[in-house]
């Protein structure tokens, strides 16, 4: 099942880097009419989101993490938060980029090798599909895919051909 969710978590995450490819880096920071969103809250949010699902809800928060995540970009991008259209107070696109990369890169070496007993301990709510720590694990592609559909959705009020 580990197997499985790790490789639906890296298609999300290609499908995502495929529709961000695809939409130009001036419009990520522009809401379009009739829309509360834009392109860099998303980005931010999938990465404050797969840090919480495979890392903080794996491990808890290690020292580190508080420059991974800070808690300005957790409250800037987390649930609840709200878009802002004012790209200088907020990091740049190829910023949002990295960052968005490193979770992934860290949170993907954190599964491999994880000791299988770890993934049926119970954890508090809030927690995604099951109260383990698998069911973060199991949730986060199908968190990206909600957000690749927001992607999807903003680059056609941007005025953009689909994608697929």
């Amino acid at each position: 099942m580990l197997r499985s969710a790790i490789g639906q978590i890296q298609f999300a995450r290609n499908y995502t880097l495929e529709l961000l490819d695809s939409i130009p880096r001036e419009m990520w920071f522009a809401i379009p009419n009739g829309l509360p969103t834009n392109v860099a809250w998303q980005l931010g949010h999938l990465t404050v989101s797969e840090y919480g699902l495979l890392m903080f809800r794996l491990r808890g928060r290690e020292p580190e993490d508080l420059e991974l995540i800070p808690g300005r970009f957790r409250k800037a991008y987390g649930r609840e938060s709200v878009p802002s259209a004012d790209s200088t107070k907020q990091p740049s696109a190829d910023e949002l980029l990295e960052r968005l990369a490193t979770v992934h890169e860290r949170s993907l070496a954190g599964l491999e090798g994880i000791d299988p007993a770890v993934l049926l301990e119970p954890i508090e709510m809030p927690y995604a599909a099951y109260p383990i720590k698998l069911g973060g694990i199991l949730f986060c592609p199908i968190h990206e895919g909600i957000h690749a559909g927001q992607l999807g959705v903003l680059r056609r009020a941007h005025g953009l051909p689909p994608v697929r």
